[in-house]
């Protein structure tokens, strides 16, 4: 019994460590502050809400205080006190209200759930991108510009974006917080979806369906840019990927080609086009990416190589239950299928995706 009075006195330090740590989090991925259009209207019904509830609540509370002190059990009374079962004044005035908050709430969301699933797919104005969620990564592809990539998704600003949302293997969620509503990504049908930003910056995006051992590390970054800016991406992924100079870097396009090209597309420098296998990340302009497998941050070039060689020396410890070949052969790895790479063999490799920047 003392055990169970000493944990009461807890609550409040559990209590207040709650309401720190929701201060804690990355910035930008937050519905709370929002920088698009859609995300705007979201946030405004979330107010709402909030409002309506807080405000039923410390009424009631006002309520069921009052009534404690009102009508408490005074000194020498006795009795039962007058009951007011039946009242219809006070059953009418109970049922009404809760009626009219409904109504307010209802208004705004109604109107709003219809506003935000709004079908841009031929607007000729609007952006059009096919997202696919693979197990555990994005895969992006502008539909009339014929880009493909991956994990990072670039945007302009000012421009409705026209998702075109589809699954390769389970239920995936696609979710920018700080510009919209998540919405499901699902095997054999296409979702249709809208965002907009209004300003540039960095968005993080997360998959927000449980789909497997590394649903929590399914992560990606929508970048908006300045309409020009993205003109110029546009014009940079088209252009071809200068080629490899350094001894270990061509040792190394010779290992891309002969392992890994089945899965993964790349810029050929001989053949001036993009070749390679689909079911793996696109890999053109790669050494531009903010991340390695979604999650390990470039912030310098030697950042970018040491996250690739990470990744290569055992992406299960990486991204548990990913579904990318061993390149070397890790014993007790969850992956049994292993490329048999060597340590020379990973660095040429490293090397090689280092510098795949377009021109």
């Amino acid at each position: 019994m003392r055990r169970w009075k000493s944990a009461w006195r807890l609550i409040p330090l559990f209590a207040l460590l709650t309401f720190v740590l929701t201060g804690c989090g990355l910035e930008n991925l937050t519905a709370l502050d929002p920088k698009g259009p859609v995300a705007e209207k979201q946030l405004s019904v979330i107010y709402l809400s909030l409002i309506v509830m807080i405000g039923v609540f410390v009424t009631v509370a006002i309520i069921y205080v009052f009534v404690l002190v009102r009508f408490r059990k005074r000194p020498g009374q006795t009795g039962v006190p007058k009951q007011v079962e039946g009242n219809h004044k006070l059953e009418i005035i109970w049922t009404v209200i809760p009626f009219i908050l409904l109504i307010i709430i209802a208004i705004p969301t109604v109107k709003y759930t219809f506003e935000l699933d709004k079908d841009y797919s031929n607007d000729p104005n609007a952006l059009q991108v096919k997202v696919t969620g693979h197990q555990f990564w994005w895969e992006f592809e502008y539909m009339n510009e014929k880009i493909n990539t991956s994990q990072d998704l670039i945007i302009p600003t000012g421009r409705t974006i026209a998702f075109h949302l589809e699954s390769a293997d389970v239920i995936h969620s696609f979710w920018v917080p700080a510009l919209g509503g998540k919405k499901d990504t699902n095997p054999g049908m296409t979702n249709m979806h809208y965002l907009k930003a209004d300003e540039p910056g960095t968005y993080y995006g997360k998959c927000a369906e449980l789909c497997g051992d590394s649903h929590a590390l399914m992560e990606f970054k929508v970048k908006a840019v300045t309409p020009e800016e993205f003109d110029r991406w546009i014009s940079r992924m088209k252009s071809p990927t200068a080629a490899p100079t350094s001894v270990l870097a061509q040792e190394g396009e010779k290992i891309f080609k002969d392992q890994c090209l089945a899965c993964h597309a790349i810029y050929n420098t001989q053949t001036k086009q993009v070749e390679g296998g689909k079911v793996a990340p696109n890999l053109v302009d790669y050494a531009k990416r903010s991340t390695v497998a979604g999650i390990l941050i470039n912030r310098s070039p030697e950042d970018l190589k040491n996250n690739l060689k990470t990744w290569l020396d055992d992406p299960q410890a990486v991204k548990p239950g990913n579904l990318m070949p061993n390149p070397k052969n890790v014993p007790g790895s969850k992956m049994e299928q292993s490329l048999d790479l060597n340590d020379q063999q990973i660095n040429a490799l490293v090397e090689y995706l280092a510098g795949q920047t377009q021109k």
